[in-house]
């Protein structure tokens, strides 16, 4: 079975729990979008995993992983990775693979990005990993892809264009000296030298073990309203986090694809700038802000907290044709009076009943609630369904019919032991 695996919120949703306990399920994890500006964190034996970029499946000796054409890729981030799994004992040789289509994050990338956020009157909230940048010159056709680094001709000639325009714009624009060539080339070709056995056709591969009928799982970064097209723009990450962006991040048919996964949080976390409907202001944010943990895993930010905003995941759920949801950090609600999910927003005296498009709209909507007792009981104990609190069965239910859509697993704490599936 091919399944994608898509977050339905602003990421962050724990997607890399889910993965890494469905990756013992399949042959193959293929990451299929973003960079390093995205992080899946996994707890094994009371021992936290940070992936920014190598799929969380490879904690699983037997597993091929993949990094596909869709992926922009930092090598110096990657290296630092490989060289992390290899000392916890880990095996990586003939188990990861990564595709030369993919893009190459470069030093002028990382510095563009902060210089241009610095510019803004309006902040994007952008990590700063040079994503964006990376993700532009692909669209304009000047960028670098790791099969060039193994070239050193074809990437000379690349670089050297990239720094004659790039240099134009540091010094005019930014007051930026620039970047050397030589320093650049070298220390890129240095990279590529340890990277070039992990470097080859994926697409080829993923769809030769399509046809040897091998599991896969596409493992996406972000969430959905992080998309470029569909997200909360201009607040949004550089590439396509739906489920399309499975199919064009790896050369796998939509004919081919089984299953689509959704992950949601129980409650609704955001990084960086852009409207926030369900926003907790004060201390009670700030209070299941520390509860929750909720701190980036790449960046180390604070998340803004609020509660479910069913419009938007009933949204995802449409967009990327989701057929069963995984609730995640239930946990976190334990001990709460009453919990909230957003059923509607208000706007100028109209009731909306949809996610909106427009901007303008989504920032001065206020929220129409739908208010559940909650539950004093503690989650993090039960192993099945019948043990979780009568009132956190029923929470589960009202989100199963306010979004039409089944809820298969539940997330009551960060082991992998701590979830159940219903």
């Amino acid at each position: 079975m091919n399944i994608i695996l898509v977050g339905t919120q602003w990421g962050d949703e724990g997607k890399g729990k889910i993965i890494d306990i469905l990756s013992q399920r399949v042959d193959c994890i293929v990451r299929y979008q973003g960079g390093n500006n995205a992080g899946h964190t996994v707890v094994v034996g009371g021992k936290e995993h940070i992936f920014h970029l190598i799929p969380s499946g490879i904690l699983h000796e037997d597993k091929i992983c993949y990094i596909a054409n869709g992926v922009v890729v930092d090598p110096a981030v990657l290296l630092k990775e490989v060289e992390g799994i290899v000392k916890a004992g880990i095996r990586v040789s003939g188990r990861l693979k990564i595709s030369g289509l993919a893009h190459v994050i470069m030093p002028y990338h990382k510095v563009l990005d902060a210089l241009r956020e610095g510019k803004r009157a309006n902040k994007i909230g952008t990590t700063g990993r040079g994503i964006g940048p990376c993700y532009a010159d692909k669209i304009n056709r000047c960028g670098i892809r790791m099969l060039d680094l193994l070239n050193p001709k074809i990437f000379a000639a690349k670089l050297k264009d990239n720094l004659k325009e790039k240099n134009e714009i540091f010094r005019k624009v930014y007051k930026h000296s620039g970047y050397e060539f030589a320093k650049t080339y070298a220390e890129y070709l240095a990279m590529a030298k340890k990277l070039r056995g992990y470097i080859c056709n994926t697409a080829l591969s993923i769809n030769q073990a399509i046809s040897d009928k091998k599991d896969i799982l596409f493992e996406g970064a972000q969430g959905t309203f992080l998309d470029i097209e569909f997200g909360t723009y201009p607040f949004v990450t550089s590439s396509s986090t739906t489920a399309g962006g499975a199919c064009t991040g790896t050369g796998v048919s939509p004919v081919k694809i089984d299953k689509v996964v959704g992950v949601a949080k129980a409650y609704t976390t955001r990084v960086g700038e852009g409207p926030f409907p369900t926003e907790f202001r004060g201390a009670f944010g700030e209070f299941l802000r520390n509860k929750g943990h909720e701190f980036g895993a790449t960046t180390g930010r604070p998340r803004r907290c609020g509660w479910f905003d069913a419009l938007m995941v009933k949204e995802a759920v449409l967009l990327n044709g989701v057929s069963e949801l995984m609730i995640m950090k239930l946990d976190i609600l334990d001990g709460l009076k009453e919990i909230k999910i957003c059923v509607g927003y208000k706007y100028k005296g109209k009731v909306l009943k949809e996610f909106p498009q427009d901007l303008e709209v989504l920032k001065h909507v206020s929220c129409i609630y739908k208010v559940m007792p909650g539950w004093q009981g503690v989650t993090t104990s039960a192993r099945k369904y019948a043990d979780l609190p009568a009132a956190a069965k029923n929470y589960l239910k009202a989100l199963t019919d306010i979004l039409g859509v089944k809820i298969t697993a539940v997330s009551v704490g960060s082991s992998r032991e701590e979830t159940i599936f219903i």
